[in-house]
Formats: structure tokens, sequence, C-alpha cells
């Protein structure tokens, strides 16, 4: 990893608030010295980090930093699972606006290469999706500095694909229509998408000429993450599932298969 931070890194947990609230100094596990703190921080605008098998995600840190003599910069911001200490998610930079003579914002671009994500630990790398926190370094220009555990929380998810299919195309109204799918998520030691077991997903219909889905039932996916489903076409519009996602996995919504009537 760069920024001399190793890839199988184990650094101390921290109990603390909910997800996205800077917690206090003390309950940060802070140390340093001087004036200079981390006031504010928000982890991807808010959202959860969904990662999946092949493409390299970067996301923002935005710490909002605060010294009397004007702030310096960021000397290091890492992240980490709450839970088991493992973390395979790099910082890449750091940009600054200053936006007093006391107060800067600093954007930490934080990156994720699934490529090398299973080498990062020793364990399951799945066990790794979940409840995450930021750590930092920051300096003021004074030369104080503080070196600040879990200011911000945030959720690091296994991304997901959901497909879907109505047939027959068209079908006679007050006819039968069969809805399938395919429920899957990233698998981080393969690097595969496989089928998720187990998991309710909700069968949605939006009527022709309307803009809105309204949830028809829910259907339990099979061993390989396969939906199915036989509804009454009682209208023509569009067929979709939707899938409200869990702590570990990210929301999925398929698109939406339109059915006319004959």
């Amino acid at each position: 990893m760069s920024n001399g931070i190793p890839r199988r890194a184990v650094w101390a947990t921290a109990s603390g608030a909910a997800a996205l609230v800077l917690l206090t100094a003390t309950g940060a596990h802070a140390e340093g010295r001087g004036d200079i703190r981390v006031v504010g921080a928000v982890v991807n605008g808010g959202h959860p980090v969904g990662i999946g098998t092949v493409k390299e995600i970067t996301f923002p840190v935005v710490l909002t930093i605060r010294d009397d003599s004007g702030v310096k910069g960021v000397g290091r911001v890492s992240t980490m699972n709450v839970s088991n200490a493992y973390g395979f998610i790099e910082w890449s930079g750091t940009t600054c606006a200053k936006k007093s003579a006391i107060t800067s914002v600093c954007t930490a671009t934080m990156k994720a290469t699934p490529a090398w994500m299973p080498a990062s630990d020793d364990i399951d790398t799945n066990r790794v999706a979940g409840l995450w926190q930021v750590n930092a370094t920051v300096k003021a220009n004074d030369g104080d500095y503080w070196i600040s555990d879990n200011i911000a929380r945030y959720s690091v998810k296994r991304a997901t694909t959901l497909t879907a299919d109505a047939a027959p195309e068209p079908v006679r109204k007050g006819g039968q229509l069969t809805v399938t799918g395919t429920l899957s998520r990233a698998n981080w030691e393969s690097l595969r998408y496989q089928g998720y077991a187990g998991q309710p997903v909700q069968l949605q219909f939006r009527k022709a000429g309307t803009t809105r889905y309204t949830t028809v039932k829910t259907v339990t996916t099979g061993s390989t993450g396969r939906l199915s489903t036989t509804v009454t076409a009682s209208a023509a519009g569009d067929w979709r599932w939707y899938y409200p996602g869990t702590s570990t996995t990210m929301l999925a919504v398929s698109a939406g298969d339109t059915v006319t009537l004959k």
C-alpha cells in the first residue's frame, strides 16, 4: 500500500457514535499538542461505499479542521473495519481549501483496488465488509498537531447485481405472468459475483403511464440467488426487483421489464 501504510494493517479499534458523526477527542483516542482539531468529518457524502470485483473505487473524506494559527494540512488518513481492524482502502492524497484564518476544509481521496484486496489480510476478505472508521493526523501552521482515531464511521459494502425478466410478452389480460431474476453479490476473495441465497427481494410493478413502483410481493432467493414467482397480469407496465441490502451488502434495483397486454 502507498503512503507507508502496510496492506496487512492492524490498528486499535475504538467504540464511538453513529455513522458520519464526529467523535469527541476522548472517544476518538486522540493525542497531540496544541488546539488544532478536526471539527467535522463526512465520508462519501454520507453514502455507503460499494466495492465490486474489478473497478477501482475512489471516494472522498471531507475534514473540517480548525486551529488559531491556521491549518497547515493533513499528515495521514487511514481507515479500517471497526470490528476486526483490517482495511484494504488506501489514502491517495489530500487537497485543502482555506475557509477562514483559522479553518480549512481538506478533502482526502481514498481508493480501493479489488485486484489486490484478497492479499490485504489473512482472513476471508468478505468479513471486512461492514462498519468502518476514519483516522487522521492534522497539522497547524504553528507546529500543533493532532492524531485522532475514529473521527467518523461509515459503511463499506459488497456490490450487488440484480436482473429481471417477465414472460410471456405480451401477455393476455388476466393471464399468468412469470417474473424471474438473479441476485448476485461481489465475493472479495474470488473476485467474482456469486448468487446470494436466502435474501428477501421485493417484486415491484409500475403501471403504464405512471411514475411510481409499488411492491406486489416479497420473494426469497434460492440457493443460487435465483428468483421466480407468478403473478396475474391485470395491466400493462414495468416489472422489477428491489433488494434493500444489508449492513454488508449494497442495495440493488433491477432494470424494469416492460410487459404489454394482448
